[in-house]
């Protein structure tokens, strides 16, 4: 339950002095706190604070170099300690004021390993490396191996020093907070940036908490407090109005919700400034509510139309006069609760967004006159996403100070991002995760490529990597592969990386996992680009229908790669040693290989389905559709198995934010919705969003998908005995009704991973 209000004005002004001292620069703060160290100096007075990560990128050439940083590494030994309880005391952290931007050295002797570094965030990436490539362990996410560390760490054979190959690495997507947890709490949000830390990231993207500037600028600009709850989308739909794509759904809001979740924001951004990294945070382009213009005199607002069947809030021209006052207003919140930063997020007319007569080159202009007006030289980052950034947004901005997060580097063919973008400086990304899917594989051979090719041209403007799956915590060898670019002095050879891969995850060399791991490899890890990122979602998540070929409409429509290899895998894992099992690393994969080797069986039962309906057999299809159900009961008992897969945990993490059971029902609404309809009844059939977040957890397997198919099945079995048309069914009212409901469900997981694993296995059939 929440707080009461009283504790918490008081909370919020602790948080809002320790986020003050935190946007102080590293450097200063450590001198304010001990006193200067020996040969350190002050920056000098006025300075804006500059962030490790833009120092020698490509887009701030003209700037002079950092000077030496003294920093506190006690953040960092305080993330150690929660990555590494039983070990954390083995190492040792040093502040390396005269290392290079983002380098570290790693030595040391057993149980005495050293690990120096420019920030903390780069220490913490020392020791990521030392586990990988020394100790034979990982800290996946999810799942971890650390549990078979030796009681005494190895010796480092001599000492290694290795840099970032890119100045910017930067996470999450815009959808990130909608799709992996809007009711996270401060500790899941700590483990993350943890993680993100010890696997080399040091620009995160913090949207948690984003609406709350908004509501306290915008009351002075002739809103109620009540009209601004309204307006502003439950944190399920939150990402989505920051795009400026919908608003109002799955609320109201209370101000006792935003105000506990810009806390919230406030202390993530305070973790990442206390390790050396930035906290990205959301600027402001020009999102306003309706009837802006009729409140404020001068301001001049262009309806955005319709987004997938919602209506997208207004777009205040930012040349027109009440923009820079409403943007300092916005950035002034936004600074008491969230304190500075050096880099801001922000895509106007994201996905179809209508500029009206607004002169998008002049506004882009404005757009980021306002940005520096609050902070001096602030980057901008936008996402390269469809025809954004447009060639008239990057005429406008002194694009020394912009950096183009990619979201489709690995996604097409021919791309020449130089001449696409004019030499503007940009990110290699990857969206291998739309809606968070639960599904194996990316594109990993095209990263490989595109990374090493696209850095060497002559003309090259690529200066970071954007890790920018729509939805974290899953695909653990996506996320170790695609960070360890960044840091590999040399081309990652694809085929030793997977099998040093399988040898880590588990805890030590193993024959079976490096097959497993071999197979994955080969399979939905060496998927093509030239129209998809991801790979394909179950049958057993769609909506049904006799010839559905995937579950969300914007998903691949067949397989992407040999489903004989998924199969296989789980058979090798099947035969790991008995005393690598015990590790979460091995029991998220077990379950998620599992998992995917039904979910691809589903395609090829579902047209043997089709094909006995079609020749009116009815006992062979009374027969395999009983065959589909037991499938289905198998994949829900399996991933029940695992706490990743529980849908229990996502809904109650929702109702713990009401106060009161009203409060609660609608923020699990909330929760459900954007897992099935996704929005209103417009939005679900007209903007095909329905089932685009479709996941195979437990609980959602059994009580909307099973239950959707058996309504589906038995209907076309009465056809058949009556010799009529099937029924229809309002698929749309009875996923709203599901979405409604308030029935609880585990948050524990129950059974056996391995006898659960190996009952699939036993059922499917065999690879010849």
């Amino acid at each position: 339950m929440p707080v009461p209000l009283p504790r918490r004005g008081r909370a919020a002004r602790r948080v809002r002095h320790r986020v003050t001292l935190a946007a102080l620069p590293a450097a200063l703060l450590t001198l304010t706190a001990a006193g200067a160290a020996p040969g350190a100096t002050a920056p000098t007075a006025g300075a804006p604070a500059r962030s490790p990560a833009t120092a020698g990128a490509g887009h701030t050439a003209a700037t002079p170099p950092a000077r030496p940083r003294v920093f506190d590494a006690a953040p960092a030994r305080a993330s150690l300690q929660r990555l590494l309880p039983r070990h954390a005391g083995q190492f040792t952290l040093v502040p390396d004021a005269g290392a290079g931007p983002d380098t570290f050295t790693v030595s040391g002797t057993a149980g005495r390993i050293t690990v120096r570094g420019s920030t903390g965030a780069t220490l913490l990436t020392g020791v990521g490396w030392y586990l990988q490539h020394v100790a034979g362990a990982d800290i996946g996410w999810p799942g971890d191996s650390i549990g078979l560390l030796p009681a005494e760490l190895p010796a480092v054979p001599s000492p290694v020093t290795r840099s970032a190959q890119v100045a910017h690495r930067y996470a999450l997507n815009d959808t990130d907070d909608g799709y992996s947890g809007p009711y996270r709490t401060f500790e899941e949000h700590q483990r993350q940036v943890d993680l993100l830390a010890l696997h080399g990231i040091n620009e995160v993207f913090v949207q948690v908490g984003a609406e709350y500037p908004y509501y306290k600028a915008l009351q002075r600009f002739g809103y109620t407090a009540e009209e601004l709850r309204e307006w502003i989308p439950g944190p399920g739909h939150q990402s989505w109005w920051l795009l400026q794509n919908l608003s109002g759904f799955g609320g109201p809001v209370s101000e006792e919700l935003m105000r506990g979740r810009a806390e919230l924001g406030g202390k993530i951004a305070e973790q990442l400034r206390g390790l050396g990294m930035t906290p990205v945070l959301p600027g402001y382009f020009g999102t306003v509510p309706p009837a802006f213009a009729g409140r404020n005199p001068g301001a001049i607002t262009v309806p955005q139309g319709d987004w997938a069947g919602f209506d997208r809030p207004d777009w205040l021209d930012p040349m027109s006069p009440p923009f820079a006052t409403l943007a300092a207003a916005y950035y002034a919140e936004q600074r008491a609760l969230f304190g500075d930063s050096t880099m801001y997020r922000m895509s106007p007319l994201h996905e179809g967004g209508q500029t009206g007569s607004v002169d998008v080159k002049a506004a882009a202009g404005a757009v980021q006159q306002a940005l520096w007006a609050a902070h001096p030289g602030a980057l901008w980052a936008v996402l390269g996403w469809q025809d954004d950034p447009t060639k008239e947004l990057l005429a406008g901005v002194d694009t020394s100070k912009l950096l183009i997060l990619d979201g489709l580097s690995d996604r097409y063919n021919r791309l020449d991002r130089e001449t696409r973008w004019g030499g503007t400086s940009y990110a290699i990304g990857s969206i291998y995760n739309f809606g968070g899917h639960t599904t194996i594989g990316a594109n990993t051979s095209v990263w490989i490529d595109r990374f090493e090719s696209w850095r060497a041209k002559p003309d090259s403007a690529l200066t970071g990597i954007a890790y920018l799956p729509e939805a974290t915590g899953t695909n653990p060898a996506a996320f170790d592969l695609f960070t360890d670019l960044a840091w590999e002095p040399g081309p990652v050879d694809q085929q030793k990386w997977f099998a040093d891969f399988a040898a880590r995850r588990y805890g030590a060399p193993d024959a079976q996992a490096a097959a497993a791991w071999e197979e994955l490899r080969k399979g939905p890890y060496s998927t093509s680009s030239g129209l998809w990122s991801e790979s394909q979602d179950s049958l057993f998540t769609a909506r049904p229908s006799l010839t559905a070929v995937g579950s969300a409409y914007w998903s691949p429509k067949a397989m992407r790669y040999p489903a004989g290899s998924v199969r296989q895998a789980l058979d090798h894992l099947l035969k790991v040693a008995p005393r690598l099992r015990g590790s979460s690393a091995y029991r998220f994969d077990l379950v998620d290989t599992a998992r995917q080797a039904l979910a691809n069986h589903s395609r090829v039962l579902l047209p043997r389905i089709k094909a006995a309906y079609e020749a009116r057999d009815l006992a062979l299809f009374r027969e395999l559709t009983a065959e589909w159900a037991h499938g289905e009961q198998q994949l829900d008992a399996l991933v029940g198995s695992d706490p990743n897969f529980l849908l229990g945990s996502w809904l109650s993490a929702a109702r713990a934010h009401g106060a009161d059971e009203a409060e609660q029902d609608r923020y699990e609404y909330d929760a459900r919705s954007i897992l099935s309809v996704w929005g209103r009844q417009s939005t679900s059939e007209g903007g095909f969003l329905h089932d685009y977040a479709n996941r195979e957890w437990s609980g959602l397997v059994s009580e909307l998908y099973a239950r959707r198919w058996s309504s589906y099945f038995a209907s076309l079995e009465e056809a058949l005995v009556r010799r009529a048309a099937p029924r229809a069914i309002d698929w749309h009212a009875f996923e709203d009704d599901w979405a409604r409901l308030t029935t609880r469900h585990p948050t524990r997981p129950t059974g056996d991973p391995y006898a659960l694993a190996s009952g699939i296995a036993a059922t499917l059939p065999a690879v010849n």
